[in-house]
């Protein structure tokens, strides 16, 4: 049986959601109905969308926005709060070991072809020295939880972590539908991000920067499907959104084209994967990059965010070692533990998950949104039976996972209030140090019994408030 976040096993309320249950039963029964018809009406409003490729009812979508709060104690922020740092710092860790010495190869702690023959890993990247050590700049690491006390990690998100604009924007929508409701209960604040985010960037601008450094958001363009939060970081950062067309680079410095004439580019937010980056040095068809963006790179006359080559760490069959990094890189014990995981391509390992399909989640190894991948209990003899072929197919290319039962929260539905299952992404910056601030997107599976909570997949956002004090 699922843990419910708010109710526990004797129907009481657990002390976070104690004083929002009286709030909400002083308000009338429909309130919560016509609040989320007018924060609908007001994200349409904005533009607040994502795009679904292959969508045959058009590419613009609404992510559903639930009105009702996933609420964590400061304690239990805490826990998660630690845990992600200190996984972001053994994996920035692990990427500077990695395109350097290889110390954790050497140690045989991961096995060389797992690594080194990952589609992922850029060899352009070896020898490289980045500002400051830092490979991952932003990482968004994925959290599901069990029980009152049982936190797992279920994936690292380092390429180009999505959802920090409706992170930032499901906090605002709450305040303007309940301006009260947080000040009232001592809600921390989560409005910093883009200045820390803007700080943590600037504090990595390269050897060649002079003066204030020129930070820019680098987008493959508006028909991408996170354009919004491209754009949307931009203006809150106060920078420049750009395309490839808008730059050039020029004795490996990297100019932006503007109405004054050219200016400077000391470090670009991308959020374009490394294929695209530069037709001189990777796909030699790519519209979207800027030619002798990897010289200038490697030259040190640009900073990129995240690292070129950051894949290979996020990859989910490298995510089975990072505990091993924690411990061999940073000296301590992993404070957030891994789903456990097995490896297809282990004949023994494959042969068991391949017993208990029905039972797993089995995901491809560089998957993303929900793609990809199986949910045994909720899939058709049919699907299974496909997938099996696949697995059998190229065994290396997956995982497999026992399906969690994931916590649930109170979630409006057309019937009422009712349980659907969450999980969470905080988002961590590394700069001199690795700090986050103090809440993360959650994200909920709308539909009945669903474990999907990708946006992509039907699933919907709610705020995520981490209170001040623990609640007595």
């Amino acid at each position: 049986m699922a843990f419910d976040e708010m109710k526990s096993a004797d129907g009481g309320v657990r002390p976070p959601f104690r004083a929002y249950e009286d709030w909400l039963l002083s308000m009338p029964p429909d309130l919560l109905p016509r609040k989320n018809e007018q924060a609908d009406a007001l994200f349409r409003r904005l533009g607040i969308t994502f795009a679904v490729y292959g969508d045959q009812e058009g590419t613009e979508r609404l992510i559903p926005f639930d009105p009702i709060p996933r609420i964590l104690t400061a304690s239990e922020w805490k826990t998660l709060s630690d845990g992600c740092c200190q996984r972001v710092r053994a994996l920035n860790a692990f990427l500077k070991d990695l395109y350097h010495g290889q110390e954790i190869l050497k140690a045989g702690i991961i096995p060389p072809e797992r690594v080194l023959h990952n589609g992922l890993f850029r060899p352009e990247m070896q020898g490289l020295h980045v500002a400051r050590d830092v490979y991952v700049h932003i990482a968004g690491i994925d959290i599901v939880r069990t029980g009152e006390k049982e936190f797992y990690v279920l994936e690292d998100n380092l390429r180009s972590p999505s959802g920090v604009s409706y992170m930032l924007e499901n906090r605002a929508m709450m305040m303007r539908l309940f301006p009260d409701l947080l000040t009232r209960y001592r809600v921390a604040a989560v409005d910093s991000y883009p200045d820390l985010l803007l700080r943590n960037l600037r504090s990595v601008a390269p050897p060649a920067c002079e003066g204030d450094p020129t930070v820019v958001v680098m987008t493959p363009g508006y028909y991408n499907s996170a354009y919004f939060e491209h754009a949307f970081l931009a203006e809150q950062m106060g920078v420049e959104l750009v395309e490839g067309r808008d730059l050039f680079v020029r004795d490996n410095l990297v100019y932006m084209r503007t109405t004054r004439g050219p200016q400077r580019v000391d470090v670009i937010y991308r959020r374009i994967d490394d294929d695209f980056l530069d037709p001189d040095a990777f796909n030699p068809n790519s519209a979207l990059g800027v030619r002798g963006l990897l010289a200038a790179y490697r030259a040190g006359g640009v900073t990129l965010t995240n690292a070129i080559g950051t894949g290979v760490a996020d990859d989910k069959a490298t995510y089975i070692y990072v505990p091993d990094m924690i411990r061999f890189y940073l000296g301590e014990e992993p404070i957030l533990s891994n789903v456990p995981t097995w490896r297809l391509e282990r004949d023994d390992e494959r042969r068991y998950v391949l017993e208990h399909l029905d039972e797993m989640v089995v995901k491809e190894v560089q998957g993303a949104g929900g793609y990809g991948m199986l949910v045994g209990p909720t899939s058709s003899k049919a699907e299974i039976e496909a997938f099996r072929a696949r697995i059998l197919a190229n065994p290396a290319n997956y995982i497999a996972q026992p399906t969690l039962a994931l916590s649930t929260v109170p979630t409006l539905v057309e019937q009422g209030l009712a349980p659907r299952h969450v999980d969470l992404r905080p988002y961590v910056l590394m700069g001199e140090t690795a700090t986050l601030v103090p809440g993360g997107l959650t994200r909920v599976a709308l539909r009945p019994g669903s474990l999907v909570v990708n946006s992509s997949q039907g699933g919907g956002t709610k705020d995520t408030w981490v209170l001040e004090n623990d609640p007595c």
